[in-house]
């Protein structure tokens, strides 16, 4: 005698109501309480600030007056539109903001490389590695400004002993003003670089590369299909906070130049830093943040979907 056994009805997909929705997560109101202190600074500290400079963008707010901010609307964006030293120094920021970052990344990308390499005192190489990064940017100006100097400083000094010549000053020639400093940015921000480049190697599986070395591969062509791919992601963050934070440099080339000579060094956040502080102009300075905020939001836009797009086509 066999037995019939009842076909079982079809189960539900998990996560599922009975008519195939989705059901709603409760909303726990309680998780807010724990986020708060963590967002009640930024919001201090950073969104209210923003938005008080966008809406400072818009009035005639000056120093030592003694009238009321007027609201003047859009009058300080058109005389921005039409302010060529500010639109030279924003050319000069984006200089400075490439000619940093794409030294700063292949250099720190060759120095991570090495230094996950089974070395002797590998260790101390890389407690070297991060002292620029532990340094304050006024020091690291300071130091710069000695080796630089014209007369006693180490560059020269250098030269005068290899017979190429000596006593130029660096810091205060039209040609040599800006490249010394973004040799000098190269230097500061390649550590953190560094740093994140060697996190991404060292959480890279050795057992790939055992295996493609194994198969022959070349030393480029483990770095090519093995490497290069987990070390992307890590690349495309840090090449883009780079590029922000390079472009936002005040402190080290102020210190070096204070955005001399005649211009050559006056990125556009010293720019703005004299308008509001040695001129006076806070309205027209807050339209030169807004400006500077805005372009460079969207060319990291463009450049981080660039970058998406072809990692998703590779």
């Amino acid at each position: 005698m066999t037995s019939v056994t009842e076909a079982s009805p079809p189960r539900r997909p998990a996560g599922r109501t009975p008519d195939g929705a989705r059901p709603r997560r409760a909303v726990d109101h309680g998780a807010w309480f724990l986020v708060l202190p963590a967002l009640l600074p930024i919001l201090v500290l950073s969104v209210g600030p923003l938005l008080y400079g966008i809406l400072l963008a818009f009035t005639d707010a000056q120093s030592g007056r003694t009238e009321p901010t007027q609201w003047i609307g859009g009058l300080n964006f058109r005389d921005l539109l039409h302010d060529t030293l500010f639109w030279e120094s924003f050319r000069i920021g984006l200089v400075w903001a490439v000619g940093v970052t794409v030294p700063q990344f292949l250099l720190a990308l060759g120095l991570a490389l090495l230094l996950n390499q089974d070395l002797r005192l590998r260790w101390l190489a890389r407690a070297l590695a991060i002292i620029p990064w532990a340094m304050p940017e006024v020091v690291v100006g300071i130091m710069w400004r000695l080796v630089y100097n014209p007369d006693a400083g180490i560059l020269n000094e250098t030269l005068r002993d290899i017979g190429l010549g000596g006593g130029r000053d660096w810091l205060s020639g039209l040609a040599t003003a800006l490249p010394a400093v973004i040799v000098v940015g190269v230097w500061a921000g390649m550590p953190q670089t560094t740093v994140a480049l060697l996190a991404g190697l060292q959480n890279t599986p050795r057992e790939l590369h055992e295996a493609a070395e194994v198969d022959g591969a070349s030393a480029w062509r483990r770095f090519r299909t093995v490497t290069w791919p987990a070390l992307r992601p890590i690349a495309l963050a840090i090449t883009a906070l780079n590029l922000i934070w390079n472009f936002n440099s005040f402190a080290l080339v102020y210190v070096l130049t204070s955005g001399g000579p005649g211009g050559r060094t006056r990125l556009p956040m010293l720019f703005a830093y004299e308008e509001a502080f040695r001129y006076g102009q806070f309205g027209y300075a807050a339209a030169m943040g807004c400006v500077m905020v805005a372009v460079i939001s969207i060319a990291l836009a463009v450049f981080l979907a660039g970058r998406l797009r072809g990692g998703d086509d590779a």
